[in-house]
Order: structure tokens, then sequence, then C-alpha cells
């Protein structure tokens, strides 16, 4: 059985295979830690106030920042990026004004979390390699300015983060605080599609990449959890709870949650239609896929892994009026004015070449993550 003693040299050394028998499931009782060696642990944080069972928080393996986050984090040109980051690799896309920037999984995989201010706004970068969770937050809650860092704490298989003004623990996949001062809180999301770098560089000609001189050395573009996204995956690592069976554990959806209701989106049903018209908790959407971004979680090297696709998802009204988008002969147009658009939401030929559709909050996790976090989401399926 894979303890956390075993699992740590795995998270922190060079990247390396993970052992066979990754997804039997694991019993609490071996990688639990008692709540009294936590608070040796975290003498400043409140174990009194939680709004979970603290029984379901469990070691991952690694300490306090183990896996350590960015707090200063450096970017070059997308051009320079290019030397070192293929063009079909997965991007987390956050922009603010005109400050556009491109957050590579190569990177986050080994780090989890990156504090940053874009456009004059401080958020919080997020990434859970075990739920394939890409989340960018804003860094304010409960009248703190906040930064963030990794508990080495799994719940739901879900990274665990701390803030180091209260020392309060944070669930990533929900962006709430669940233990410590804080504990009821919320950090507000922030949209942030993950699509494959060529599709950024092309939007955003100017951006900037976030670069690999973190200040650590990691063997960045190579996968520290080769194999991990494999469909016969059907118990995730270091989740103790029941699977939602009603999709493969670790198929990939698309996660929206507008107005009191949760949709998911899984990828290979958006793979088919390329658009899908909706509408979520009153709110008229349009969820768009395209092929050509990789899996950061199969082959050894990000580069060379399979093409998994990439989604986003934006408000389909424009100037008041709802758009219609369908896939014709590869490209993504608009039925009202016949404008091309690209995955990021930008008119790119047609009538309203130039506009750009606005970003919806949503997520791109595998499908155990979000189903266990949010039970009663429907589930979209193509006609």
């Amino acid at each position: 059985m894979l303890t956390p003693a075993r699992l740590l040299p795995l998270l922190l050394a060079l990247p390396l295979s993970l052992p066979a028998g990754l997804a039997a499931p694991v019993r609490a009782q071996d990688v639990a830690r008692p709540v009294a060696e936590w608070r040796q642990e975290w003498p400043r944080t409140d174990f009194s106030r939680h709004t979970v069972p603290l029984a379901e928080i469990i070691s991952g393996g690694p300490p306090r920042d183990g896996i350590p986050p960015i707090d200063r984090p450096r970017f070059v040109s997308a051009a320079e990026a290019a030397h070192w980051l293929a063009g079909a690799e997965p991007v987390l896309v956050f922009t603010q004004g005109s400050d556009a920037r491109a957050y590579p999984l190569q990177i986050l995989i080994w780090h989890e979390i990156v504090n940053d201010t874009v456009g004059g706004e401080p958020v919080v970068v997020t990434y859970c390699p075990l739920c394939n969770s890409a989340l960018v937050f804003e860094r304010r809650a409960a009248g703190h300015l906040l930064d963030f860092g990794t508990t080495g704490k799994l719940r739901g298989s879900d990274l665990v983060m701390w803030d180091r003004q209260t020392e309060s623990w944070w669930q990533q996949i929900t962006g709430e605080a669940i233990v410590g001062r804080l504990a009821g809180s919320r950090l507000a999301p922030r949209p942030a599609p993950l699509v494959a770098f060529a599709t950024f560089r092309a939007t955003y000609p100017r951006g900037q990449v976030l670069s690999r001189e973190t200040g650590f050395q990691r063997d960045y573009g190579s996968n520290p959890y080769v194999g991990y996204d494999n469909q016969g995956n059907t118990q995730p690592f270091l989740f103790l709870a029941s699977v939602d069976r009603r999709l493969s554990p670790m198929e990939r959806v698309v996660s929206v949650e507008l107005g009191g209701m949760a949709k998911a989106y899984p990828y290979r049903e958006l793979a088919r239609v390329g658009a899908v018209n909706d509408r979520v908790g009153g709110q008229e959407i349009v969820v768009l896929y395209e092929s050509g971004a990789r899996s950061a979680l199969d082959g050894p090297a990000i580069a060379q892994s399979r093409d998994v696709g990439a989604a986003a998802v934006f408000d389909r009204r424009l100037d008041g009026k709802a758009l219609t988008f369908a896939l014709k002969a590869g490209a993504l147009l608009d039925r009202e004015t016949g404008t091309r658009w690209n995955l990021l939401g930008q008119g790119v030929e047609g009538p309203l070449k130039g506009q750009h559709l606005t970003p919806v909050t949503h997520g791109n996790p595998f499908a155990f993550a979000w189903l266990a976090f949010r039970p009663a989401s429907a589930i979209y399926h193509a006609p």
C-alpha cells in the first residue's frame, strides 16, 4: 500500500512513474493524522472552528509547503516561452484589463499555488493534480488580504490550502475556508480557462507567461504523475468516499455553478458538438470545446502526452442579444451574424471581429471530484 512516507519523495524529487496500484482504496486509519498532532504542527490554527468533519481531512504526504508555492512569480513574453513550452501544452489563462497571463501546468504541477497580482488585482492561481482542478481566486476575504501555501493535507483527494495571515485551511476546489478562524468564508472565483498555449499566444500575442525561473529546482515539462488520468483508474488516489458512478471517475468535465445550480459537461460530450448553448441558473451561456491541448497527467513528458482538448465558458449575450453558436466545417460561428470566434471568446472574422464574449467562471476537474463536492450536479449529454 502506498503510504505518505512513500508518496513524499514522489512529489518532491525528480519525476517518477507512480507505482502500480496507485488507485487502490486507502483506509483512513492508514493516512489520517490525529488532531492532537495537527495542533503541534499548526499552533495558530483554531481547530475548534470547522465546517466539515475533521476526520475527512487526511495527510497527502508532504509537510506544510513541502510542495512549495510561488510567491514572487516572474514572467516572460509568449515568444520567449515558446522556446521551452510546446504549443499544445495546457496553460491556465487569467486576464485583468490589458494584463493577460498564462500559467503553464508544467510549472503548476510542481507548485500548485502561485500568489500573484494581475492588473492590480491580488489573486491566487491554484492547481490540484489529483483532481485536475485549475482555479483562480481573489486573495481578499473576510477583510484580509491573504497569501496561500499548501498544507500537505487533502480532503476528497483535493488540495487543502492555508493562508499565512490566520493559518486557516481552505478547500481548493470550492474556495471555502473549512478550518480555522476564517472557517465559512469563501474566496471569490475568477474566470480562468485552461487552454493550449498556442491558443493563448494567438489571442494575446503580448501576453506574459509564468517563467521557469521560480527559485526552485524542478524538472519542468515532465509529469510526476505518469498515467494518473488513465480512464481505467476507477478509484482515485487518497479518495476515501464512494465514487459517483454516473461518470467515469477520471473523465474531465467542465464544471459550472450559477444561480444555485451546478452542471457538468463531460469533455467527450463536448467533443461531439464543439459548442453547447445552454441556460444554467437563469444565465445564458455557451460552453466551447476544441481539440489540440495535451494532458498534464498522462505521459512522462507533457508535450508528448495525449490530446484531451480544451474548453471555455462564456455569457452568450452580446449587447443584450443572445447569440447561438455552432461548429461548422471546423469553424466556430454564431448563427445570428456568421462571425467566427476562437476558444477564448474573441471574434476573429466577420461582423463582430474584435468583440469579446464575457467569460463565465468554471472549472475543469475530473468527474469524481466535481460530483463529490457537488453531488446534486446535473450532467450534460449531447443530443
